[in-house]
C-alpha cells in the first residue's frame, strides 16, 4: 500500500524544500528513540519520507507513482515475485527520446549489473538532547560541556582494533580483497554483486592480536565529555549541530550530534533579534518635568533620562547594551514607557490637578 508521506511530514504537497526541512527536523526531535516521546517505528517512517521528499528526482516519481516508485524507480503490474508479466516497456524511452515517459534504466538495474551509484557507507547513530540556559548565557554566548553515554571510538586502540604495536595479517573472510562477492540470481540471469566485508571494513588486514578494551570491534559504549560552544544571540529552540558528536560505528563514519537550545524566561527583558526589550513604569510628574530612572541592565545598574512631554507608550533607546553580533557590535535596549497614573489623589494634588486642568493641560 503506498504510504502518503507529505501526510507523515504533516505538510502539503506543494511544500517547498525548507518546509519539508523544519517539518523533518521537528518531528526527528520529537521521535527520536533516546528521547521520552522517542517511537522508533516513527522515526524510521519520518526518515523514509524526508529522504523522498528532500530529493527532486525521487520525489517527482513518487508524485507520479506512489512510494514504491520513489523507492524502486517504477511501478507496475506484475505476474508472480520478481516477474514483469505483461509489462509494456515501449512506453518509456531512456532520456526521454522516443516522446514517451522519461526513465533512467541505470537506477533500475545498477544493483544487478554491480554498477550505478556506489553504496553508502555506514553511519553511527545520531543522538539529540536538549540544554537549558540562561538568558545571560543566550545574550552572551558559553561554551558548555555535556556528558554522554554513547558508542565512541576505543581510547587504546583509536579505532582500529588492533593492540598496541600488533601486526596485521590478512582478512581470511574476504582472503585480504576488502569485498565479499555473491552470485544473485534475477529476472535477467546470474549476476555477481559484491560488498564490503563486515570483518575487516574494506580493508582487506585484521589485526594479529585484537584490543583487549573493545576486543577487536574498535568501538564500545563509554561516557564521553563534549564541549559545545552556544554562540551569543541563539533563539529558544533553536537546534546546534556538531558533526561527529554522535555515536561511532565499527569501519563508518560517526553520527552526529543535535542539541535544541531552551531559554529561561528573564524577570525584566525579553529579546527581539539584536535587541533588548522591556517595561520602565514612570510617575506622571517625571513625565510632565523630566528626570531620571535607575535601570538593571545585562552589564549592570545606569541611568537613564527621561525627557520633558513623555507620553504612554513612547520608546526610550540605549545603544550598544543589546546582543552583541558581528564584532564588537552590540544591539540596543529598547525601554517601552508606561505612565503611572495615581487611583487616589491628596486634597493639595487634587487642587493642583484642577489647576492644571483650568489651563487645559
Amino acid at each position: 500500500m503506498s504510504k502518503d508521506y507529505y501526510q507523515i511530514l504533516g505538510i502539503d504537497k506543494s511544500a517547498p524544500k525548507d518546509e519539508i526541512k523544519k517539518a523533518f527536523r521537528t518531528l526527528a526531535h520529537k521521535y527520536h528513540p533516546d528521547k521520552k516521546t522517542g517511537d522508533d517505528a516513527k522515526f524510521k517512517e519520518i526518515n523514509e519520507a524526508y529522504s523522498i521528499l528532500s530529493d527532486d528526482k525521487k520525489r517527482q516519481q513518487y508524485d507520479t507513482y506512489g512510494s514504491t516508485g520513489a523507492s524502486n524507480g517504477f511501478q507496475g503490474g506484475g505476474n508472480g515475485a520478481g516477474g514483469f508479466g505483461d509489462f509494456d516497456f515501449s512506453q518509456f524511452t531512456q532520456g526521454g527520446q522516443g516522446g514517451g515517459f522519461e526513465f533512467d534504466f541505470g537506477d533500475i538495474f545498477s544493483s544487478a549489473f554491480g554498477g550505478g551509484r556506489r553504496s553508502q557507507p555506514k553511519r553511527g547513530r545520531d543522538i539529540s538532547i536538549d540544554i537549558e540556559l540562561t538568558f545571560d548565557e543566550v545574550v552572551f554566548g558559553v561554551e558548555r560541556t555535556v556528558l554522554l553515554n554513547k558508542v565512541s571510538k576505543c581510547d587504546n586502540c583509536a579505532g582500529s582494533g588492533a593492540e598496541k604495536g600488533s601486526e596485521l595479517q590478512t582478512c581470511g573472510t574476504c582472503n585480504g580483497r576488502g569485498q565479499i562477492r555473491e552470485i544473485k540470481k534475477t529476472f535477467f540471469g546470474q549476476f555477481e554483486t559484491s560488498s564490503t566485508c563486515e570483518i575487516c571494513h574494506g580493508t582487506g588486514k585484521v589485526p594479529k592480536n585484537k584490543c583487549h578494551v573493545c576486543y577487536g570491534q574498535g568501538i564500545l559504549k563509554k561516557e564521553s565529555e563534549i564541549k559545545v560552544k552556544i554562540p551569543a544571540g541563539i533563539e529558544n529552540g533553536e537546534m546546534i549541530r556538531l558533526s561527529g558528536g554522535g555515536e561511532a560505528v565499527s569501519g563508518g563514519q560517526t553520527g552526529d550530534l543535535y542539541i535544541k537550545i531552551y531559554v529561561k524566561k528573564h524577570p525584566v527583558f525579553r529579546k527581539d533579534g539584536v535587541n533588548l526589550i522591556m517595561d520602565l513604569n514612570v510617575k506622571l510628574t517625571d513625565a510632565l518635568l523630566g528626570g531620571e530612572a535607575n535601570v538593571s541592565t545585562l552589564d549592570g545598574n545606569i541611568k537613564v533620562k527621561i525627557p520633558e512631554g513623555l507620553t504612554h507608550g513612547e520608546v526610550l533607546r540605549v545603544k550598544g547594551k543589546g546582543v552583541p553580533f558581528e564584532k564588537n557590535r552590540r544591539g540596543d535596549i529598547l525601554i517601552k514607557i508606561h505612565l503611572l497614573i495615581p487611583k487616589k489623589l491628596s486634597k493639595e494634588a487634587r487642587k493642583l490637578t484642577e489647576q492644571l486642568q483650568k489651563e487645559g493641560l
